[in-house]
């Protein structure tokens, strides 16, 4: 019997841990927010006020830095997830942006070939009226190209700012 009566002595703290009192845990608080590294004056002098011996005081602050850490990591964390959500919604706008650009250049892209198409059409029915020696259906110029073209670029059919015939320029 004495073989388990020594083993169940091994298993026992060599002092009584009590738990803290609200009190107790308050000056606990209040000084680690002060500083939360303890020496081991002050370790000393707070296990005297508290009654509580020294090596529970330095537990406790181990367990509080410990606490304070991971809580300090959980709101860096939480910080950097919000950052992380509004550039994800930053990248997402700008790919709409970046969609909406390209729709904008492909049909700005088709405007300019259906026109190249057009200007060729209208350049080849003038060149053959010049060889048969008619008028031109455009006039005199190429100016009627350049307001075919300019029509074409803008999406509007009768609207051509005047231009100075004698110079060839939009006024």
């Amino acid at each position: 019997m004495d073989f388990f009566q020594s083993q169940a002595r091994k298993h026992q703290p060599k002092f009584s841990k009590k738990r803290l009192t609200k009190d107790q845990v308050r000056l606990l608080e209040t000084s680690f927010d002060l500083n939360n590294k303890l020496d081991s004056d002050r370790k000393l002098q707070l296990a005297q006020e508290l009654g509580i011996p020294p090596r529970q005081v330095a537990i406790w602050y181990q367990n509080k830095r410990a606490r304070w850490k991971n809580q300090s990591l959980e709101l860096e964390y939480n910080a950097l997830q919000l950052r992380l959500d509004a550039a994800l919604g930053d990248k997402r706008k700008l790919e709409k942006e970046v969609d909406r650009l390209k729709q904008e250049l492909q049909k700005a892209h088709e405007v300019l070939l259906s026109c190249n198409v057009t200007y060729s059409t209208l350049t080849s029915l003038s060149t053959s009226c010049d060889e048969d020696g008619s008028s031109s259906l455009l006039g005199d110029s190429k100016l009627g190209l350049d307001k075919e073209l300019y029509a074409c670029l803008i999406g509007g059919g009768d609207q051509f700012p005047k231009s100075d015939d004698s110079h060839g320029l939009f006024t």
